[in-house]
């Protein structure tokens, strides 16, 4: 019984956010306020306790639209109208912490706001650590 409540749950969550897409909207740049340009995440890629309390959060809020490993293949992506931003690239992983905070915590369009789902500051580093940690590029 859980387990088709969620998926009706899932499922009408898709459908609703379906109805907030801007239509005939293509990809945009993001426009990064200056406040959160400079941000650093203050969570080390060494810490490994926090890169699990990120992962955790990944599995539970990120990994249907965005993968398993990141590569933004999850099963909600296909009935996203946006690419979904592979995190495991050097062009993804080049983004400023700032940036890929605004952008995983604050979201716009099919990108939701994880806000209150996430509230707790450290909690929102630890996931960013996570996806930092997916890297493919070469140090």
């Amino acid at each position: 019984m859980k387990k088709l409540t969620a998926i009706f749950l899932t499922l009408g969550f898709a459908f609703m956010l379906s109805s907030f897409i801007p239509q005939g909207e293509g990809e945009k740049a993001w426009e990064i306020p200056e406040e959160y340009q400079s941000m650093e995440n203050p969570i080390s890629l060494d810490d490994n306790e926090m890169i699990m309390v990120g992962k955790s959060l990944y599995n539970r809020n990120c990994k249907s639209c965005h993968g398993r490993n990141g590569e933004g293949d999850g099963p909600m992506a296909r009935r996203l109208k946006a690419p979904m931003d592979d995190f495991t690239t050097c062009d993804f992983q080049s983004e400023s912490d700032g940036a890929i905070y605004y952008q995983s915590i604050i979201g716009r369009d099919e990108m939701p706001n994880y806000e209150k789902k996430i509230p707790n500051e450290e909690d929102r580093w630890a996931l960013i650590t996570y996806m930092r940690s997916m890297s493919e590029c070469e140090e």
